[in-house]
């Protein structure tokens, strides 16, 4: 089970006595979860018109920079292609795995300093997403169009002879070059039609070079063949050759041309590579940080920068909920369980009876209920403080 419900309850006469009830409801006899501490520093409160607006844009931003951690863990996957089961060992947070991040979550003091307003704190987490969400979009702009390019060279010289690129196949050798009168020209033949080809060629028009046809190459389907003519029989004996089933290429022999096509293959093959590696080398090499492509290690910085972010803003819902229902002084313990799936029912009953006391109101209300006044299209409402953190975060199964 990657999910996690992060929630908190006020403090008995101490906060470890709330901890020890939950413990004694939740693993002691029934084993419905595994509990972790969740620890929040002592966040400056500020007033209460203050909180109530920052709750609203918490959620907000809850939302958004979940959608980020989410795009970034996508492109990884979509990067790594077909090595997507080695897509988790890049996801990491601070160096470590997603579950063990936040079930040790401490608060990063240097990022996120606990003297400023917590108004502040999610401002520079907000200008520190909106920045990698900016930067991901222009990377993977460039990275798709390097890689949309890249596929045209290379379905160019792929695919059928009537639709590939000619010029690694065809040699200078093959064409009367610099003539008035002749020119060379190329035409794809089924091979169940060679025996025709060649009976026919020199027929298809009054000015064909006798015994100038050969065959250049064949793929599983069809043979390349070129033949000499006189270039005023061009028309005629393209029309001639359409009607017997074979497919004169337009194609002109151009060496400066051809060369261009090949630099600008391996200029693309190698910037390709530059971002990663490709599919042979990657099994055995791209995982390993040192050598990975900008790209794939833009991405994994980015994404550890992006979860943290995200668990320091469950932090400060966590706070500010808190504070909102607890009231102050501020005395509340934040926990964080990871249920066991097979007792989630169980586990929310035994959180409802242990904590309902907190809110006489609130019998177990689910988000699907219409109740005027209260908005529940984004979130659950229990008695307790309730957040749900999900690290299974691709939409594969991991």
């Amino acid at each position: 089970m990657t999910e996690f419900w992060l929630i908190s309850a006020p403090g008995e006469k101490t906060c470890q006595q709330t901890w020890d009830k939950l413990m004694v409801a939740t693993t002691r006899t029934n084993n419905l979860s595994t509990n972790n501490k969740f620890n929040i520093p002592d966040l400056k409160v500020g007033t209460l018109d203050v909180l109530v607006g920052l709750s609203d844009e918490l959620a907000k931003l809850d939302t958004f920079v979940e959608s980020v951690v989410k795009k970034v863990a996508q492109y990884m996957a979509d990067v790594l292609e077909d090595s997507r089961d080695k897509v988790q060992e890049n996801l990491l947070a601070n160096g470590v795995d997603l579950v063990t991040y936040v079930t040790r979550f401490q608060w990063d003091m240097a990022k996120y300093p606990i003297k400023q307003s917590l108004k502040n704190i999610s401002e520079i987490i907000s200008k520190q997403v909106t920045q990698i969400d900016n930067d991901l979009k222009a990377r993977a702009s460039a990275y798709n169009n390097l890689k949309g390019n890249l596929q045209n060279l290379e379905r160019k010289n792929a695919g059928s002879l009537m639709t590939r690129s000619l010029a690694d196949i065809v040699k200078k050798e093959d064409f009367v070059l610099d003539s008035e009168y002749l020119i060379t020209m190329l035409v794809v033949v089924p091979k169940t039609s060679y025996a025709d080809w060649q009976k026919t060629y020199e027929t298809l028009a009054e000015m064909v070079v006798p015994r100038s046809t050969k065959l250049l190459f064949e793929d599983n389907d069809s043979g390349l063949f070129s033949v000499t003519l006189f270039r005023k029989a061009v028309d005629d004996f393209k029309h001639k050759a359409r009607e017997n089933k074979f497919t004169v290429r337009d194609f002109q022999y151009n060496e400066e041309e051809m060369k261009a096509d090949k630099e600008e293959m391996t200029r693309l093959s190698t910037d390709k590579k530059k971002q990663f590696l490709t599919s042979n080398e990657k099994v055995s090499m791209l995982f390993h940080f040192h050598i990975a492509g900008p790209l794939v290690r833009w991405l994994k910085v980015n994404f550890s920068e992006a979860f943290i972010a995200w668990i320091h803003i469950k932090a400060l819902r966590v706070f500010v909920e808190s504070v909102l229902r607890y009231g102050l002084p501020v005395n509340f313990q934040a926990m964080l369980l990871q249920p066991n799936k097979k007792n989630m029912k169980k586990l929310r009953e035994v959180l409802y009876d242990l904590y309902k006391h907190l809110d006489s109101s609130a019998a177990i209300i689910d988000a699907s209920m219409d109740i005027p006044g209260l908005n529940l299209s984004q979130q659950e409402y229990y008695p307790y403080v309730y957040y749900k953190i999900d690290c299974n975060l691709l939409d594969f199964k991991v």
